[in-house]
């Protein structure tokens, strides 16, 4: 008894054991049986792929940093031999002439 004691302890704070609410939907019948195949595929319930779902679309979305940013940006196509003040002064020079 005392085992069960300090296991609902543990669960209740590491929050692995929360009361769960049932929940009716309705939708097409060919989607249900699409849903469930899809559900015994992965081996989950019904029930649990609902959840999850649910559990994406709250949960908030985690910002990028900068630097993560920057990095997922496309890198340019420059050789290192090019030089780069040229190019620059390049690009001012079609610029003035096209503005």
């Amino acid at each position: 008894m005392r085992i069960f004691f300090i296991y609902t302890y543990i669960c209740k704070q590491l929050h692995l054991y929360e009361m769960k609410a049932r929940l009716n939907i309705t939708i097409e019948e060919p989607l249900l049986k699409e849903v469930k195949h899809y559900a015994s595929k992965q081996n989950v319930s019904v029930s649990e792929l609902v959840e999850n779902y649910f559990k994406a679309i709250v949960k908030p979305k985690q910002k990028k940093s900068f630097n993560e940013m920057i990095e997922s940006l496309p890198k340019p196509e420059i050789s290192e031999k090019m030089n780069m003040m040229d190019l620059y002064n390049e690009f001012k020079i079609n610029e003035n002439q096209n503005g």
